[in-house]
This record gives C-alpha cells, structure tokens and sequence, in this order.
C-alpha cells in the first residue's frame, strides 16, 4: 500500500479516534506539499473542523500528532493554516525504491479467472482506401487503452470491425471494371490498399463531370447526383452484391484481400494487432434479422416505400433509418448485428468503442436501440470519443485524393528521424541496419508519443518537426534518455560494478534524490488513473514528467565516479529502476525504447 492510502486510511481513524466521527475516504484529501515548504505529503483539515469544533491549526495539530505515534513513516508534521504537512521518513523512501527494483511487474496488476474481460473495438476501415492520419491516433488510442486495461489486471479481447461492404467500396470496384485494364497490386508495384483508393478517387473524379454534365443539361444538382451513371451502376453493384451475384463476389473478394494485405504492412509498421476481426458483410445480416424483429415486435416502424425507422424522439433523439426503401442496410444495422455477435462470442464485461467524436450521436443512438431490442448490456456500452486530428496544413479528405495516408507518414517521420539524428550527430558509429531499425524507432516512437500525450477529447494538430525534437516533452527525449541510463548501467557492468538490490540505510539523500523516489512511487497511482479514465496522456505526461526530473538529478549528482560506494549503488539502483518504469510506461503507449542512441 502507497504512503497516500496509508495516511488516508489513518486520518478516518483519527477523525473516529478523536472526535467520534466516520467519515467516507473521498472526504480525505492529500497532495504533494509545496515546494516551499517542508515536507512530503499535505492533509488539507478544513473538511473536518465541523467535528473538531477546533480552529484548523489544532485540528491539524491533532490529527499531525495522532499520524506521528501511529505511522512509523511520518518522522515529523508542521502546519501551515488549514493545511497540515507531513515529513516522511528517508527509510519509507529507500523501502519504496528497494520494493519497485525487485518487482518486474512494479505498476501493473496481473490478471485472473475472475478478472472482468473488456473488448476494446478500435481501427473500423473501409477497404476502399488505405489508413489515414486519423486512423493512425485512433489505431494508437485504441492498443494504448487496451494496454492499460491489461496493465490493471483486467483480461482484454482487442477487435477491429472492417467495413467491407456497401456503396463505398462498390464504387472503387466499378471504377476498376471501367478504367482499370486489369490492373493489380503485382502488375503495378503498388500496395493493395493504394491501389484500390485509388480507383476511389478515379470514381469521384467521372462522377463529378457527369454531374456537371447533368445540370448543365438542365437538371437540378440533387437530380444530377442521383441520376449520373456512375452512381446508377455503383448501386446496382451493391444490389448484385447482397443478391450474391458470383461475379461481382469474386471482384469484390479480389479487391477486399488487396486491401487487406496492404493494411497488414501498415498495422505492422505502427505495431498494433487484434485477437478478432469482425467483417461487416458477416454481421450485417444478423443486425437486419434484429431490425426485422424489432418491426414484427413493433419496436420499429415500416413507412410507406418499405423503409424501416425507430422512432427515438421520447428518448430525446430522432427518428433513425435502420433499413432502405429497396432493403439494404445502413451503418446502424450493422452495428446492431456486430454487437450481438460479440456479445454471443465472449463474456463480455465492458465493451469499448474508440471512434472519433464525429460519432458521438451515432453512439447514442445505437444503445439505445440495442436497450430497446431487449439487450442487458446495451445501456453498458463505452463510446471512447476522441478529437480530431489534422498536419498543419489543413484537414484530410479522401475522396479528393488529399488524404494524408499513414504510410506516406510513417515514411516522412523515418526521414525526419534521419535527418534530425545525423544533423545532431546521435547515432556515430552504428551499422546501416541498426541505422535504419534505429531511425524507425525514433520515428514511430516520436510519432505515438506526440498523438498520445495530448487529452484524447482535445482536437489535435501534429506536427512531425516538433514531434522529433530531441528535448522537450517527445518521444525521442525520452527515448534518449532511457538510452542514458542504459548507457551508464553497462559502464558499471564493464567496471565489475554489481548492482545490489538491497540499499543502506544509513545513506544520506539529497532533496533531489527523494524527490525522485517519491515521483517513481506514483507510477502504481497512475496506471490505476489511466486505467479509469481510458488515458493514455496520463501515463505518456507522468513519464516525461519523471524523465525531465532524472536528467535534473543526472545533472547535479555523479554516479560511476561518486566514491562512496553505498551511495553510488544507491544511485544506479535508481537510475535503473527509473529506466525499468519508462520502459513498463512506454510499452503501453506501444513505443519501443532503445538500448543506445
């Protein structure tokens, strides 16, 4: 137990002890003790003075008394007001450290059989054009979530919903039946899922000039967008699909593995997976056989042209399309049946969905249809609703073909990565392969980093210069300085220095030196909060947090050439065990550390 629950806990029992009074643990509240002045941790009184009947100074001087003789670890109190400051003793610090050096899994909690299991759904593609600058922070969120879920001792089944069918990709399919003379990912050179968005945006492109064709003949734009042959043959592809037709199967299953194999490179390259993926042309149909329940029930309404709707109006929504005129399904369909399916799969105890804040509606609504249809779990699902990001240079659009695709990113942050580190002159010496695994590491780490150090709800602007900078709050500063230590651990090794886990207690800290213990002890604290709150940005700011304090400490304090031997194994004992938390902290953002830099 942490130094903070082990004061909480001994305030309710001073509030009882002293004045005859329970009170609940939210209403005990501790925070670090200002910098100028002495001490560790600080109670604040103020909420307990209504059963002292005391002024806060002797409420505080009670309470800072009844700590000293019952917590072995509080040396000594001060008060300041309403405010009382307690001085923990050095040896409750060194036990701290000694405990997180001996523990590999120090921060995370393992889970077990009665552990809750929670799926976390992130990535959702179409297979009509390849990943983008959006899906990149949202495929980061999502395995970073899924990390932390794990890291707290929960079980987890991360999944990816593919759509794969509907008019999106039946518009690549007839751009390539018209214009692509056969073309291949083989015959071209040119990864699957680029080649594909790429008759995406062919198809806009004739679509576009036969609706200016259209409307200059007369025809309003509305009369135009529905009437240009383009979209008249790309519906009724979509048609032929749900009928079954075999030849329109075998090209939409042609070009869906295209897809496919060119997503898997990139979900390489970013160091994301899945234990299940879910496809949509498997789950439409099991949401349309849900929506055809619910109408039979009268849970839902057919009108006129054979449109099926819910009426969501009492539940301060609207009325929601769930089925076509002409019987095909829409996005909400498919979200029923996929929900049902994972529900029938897994045992599911919390289901999340990473989807941008575009969708929050969307959401909304699908729980509360899925309530409706008679689904305990409905009202249970967590809709992970992150912000936007955009370059500096303006937003992504993919059917204009100005989407900024995530490999050409990733590529760009490799180069950058390179130039910057030559520039600096960081890697002398290595090898062409380890520059290359090098420049990559830097690039995905400064690249994951930077995504995810920002507040997940904020809209963000991502800027791959600033995002390389070797100081600052990056992944390459950290990165470098888990190299540091490294670096130094090895320096100990080569000199026949031997680490001992079990520290002196007769050494004396400096201020420096406490404070970085007590900053390692938050590292539990923090999983914990990151864990609640589904926030990456917690554990990528504590660790900048914790690296900028280390490089402080390396600055003023010597450590292979510090004489006094206990102190100097203190001192690496501490700078290694720091390195082991910016790894344990940055594997669940997904970034990789290097050895040396």
């Amino acid at each position: 137990m942490n130094i903070d629950q082990i004061i909480k806990d001994k305030i309710i029992e001073a509030v009882q002890s002293l004045y005859g009074q329970t009170i609940e643990a939210d209403a005990v509240q501790t925070q670090n003790t200002r910098k100028d002045v002495e001490g560790d941790m600080t109670v604040v009184v103020f909420p307990f003075l209504r059963f002292s009947r005391k002024s806060p100074e002797q409420t505080a001087a009670d309470l800072g008394e009844y700590l000293k003789t019952h917590v072995g670890s509080v040396d000594d109190f001060s008060v300041v007001k309403g405010f009382l400051n307690l001085l923990i003793s050095k040896n409750y610090w060194l036990k701290v450290l000694e405990d997180a050096a001996n523990d590999d899994q120090f921060g995370f909690s393992e889970a077990d059989e009665a552990s809750p299991l929670v799926m976390v759904e992130y990535s959702s593609p179409n297979t009509n054009k390849p990943l983008h600058l959006g899906h990149i922070r949202n495929n980061l969120l999502g395995y970073s979530i899924g990390e932390i879920i794990k890291a707290n001792g929960k079980k987890l089944v991360k999944t990816n919903i593919v759509n794969d069918r509907g008019i999106h990709i039946c518009k690549s399919m007839y751009a390539w039946q018209q214009w692509g003379e056969g073309k291949t990912p083989e015959s071209t050179g040119v990864k699957g899922d680029h080649l594909v968005g790429d008759f995406y945006v062919l198809f806009d492109k004739h679509y576009k000039e036969e609706i200016n064709e259209l409307v200059a003949k007369g025809l309003s734009k509305d009369e135009a967008e529905q009437q240009a042959p383009s979209i008249v043959a790309a519906r009724e592809l979509l048609l032929k699909w749900e009928a079954r037709d075999p030849d329109v199967i075998n090209l939409w299953e042609m070009m869906n593995q295209w897809v496919y194999d060119g997503f898997d490179i990139t979900y390489k390259e970013l160091g994301v997976d899945f234990d299940k993926i879910y496809y949509e042309s498997e789950t439409y149909l099991v949401g349309k056989e849900e929506v055809l329940r619910g109408l039979k029930e009268g849970i839902f309404q057919q009108r006129e042209d054979q449109s099926v709707w819910a009426d969501l109006t009492e539940d301060g929504l609207d009325e929601k399309i769930l089925l076509r005129s002409d019987g095909t399904s829409v996005y909400m369909t498919q979200d029923i049946g996929t929900a049902k399916l994972r529900f029938n799969d897994y045992k599911i105890d919390k289901m999340i969905y990473v989807v941008g804040n575009e969708q929050n509606y969307h959401f909304k609504v699908l729980s509360v249809l899925l309530d409706k249809l008679g689904f305990d779990w409905g009202k249970g699902l967590d809709h992970f609703s992150y912000g936007m990001v955009e370059l500096p240079h303006g937003k992504m659009k993919s059917r204009e073909g100005t989407v900024v695709d995530a490999d050409d990113l990733i590529a760009e942050m490799i180069e950058v990565a390179r130039k910057t580190s030559e520039e600096l002159g960081k890697l002398e010496g290595y090898s062409q392969e380890e520059l290359a695994e090098t420049y990559k590491t830097i690039a995905l780490g400064a690249l994951k980093y930077f995504m995810l150090k920002v507040d997940p709800k904020k809209n963000m602007l991502f800027n791959p210069e600033e995002s390389i900078d070797f100081n600052g709050n990056t992944g390459p500063f950290i990165q470098y300085t888990y190299a540091r230590i490294r670096s130094v651990i090895r320096k100990a090794e080569a000199n026949g220095i031997q680490l001992a886990k079990k520290l002196d207690s007769n050494i004396k800290l400096s201020d420096k030196e406490q404070e970085l213990i007590k900053s390692l002890s938050l590292f539990p604290v923090t999983v914990k909060e990151a864990g609640d709150t589904y926030s990456p940005a917690i554990v990528a700011n504590y660790i900048y947090s914790l690296v900028k304090e280390f490089n402080q400490f390396y600055h003023d304090h010597s450590i292979l050439g510090e004489q006094d031997e206990a102190i100097r194994n203190f001192r690496l004992v501490l700078s290694q065990t720091i390195a082991n938390v910016v790894k344990s902290g940055m594997n669940l953002l997904g970034i990789k550390v290097p050895e040396r830099m």
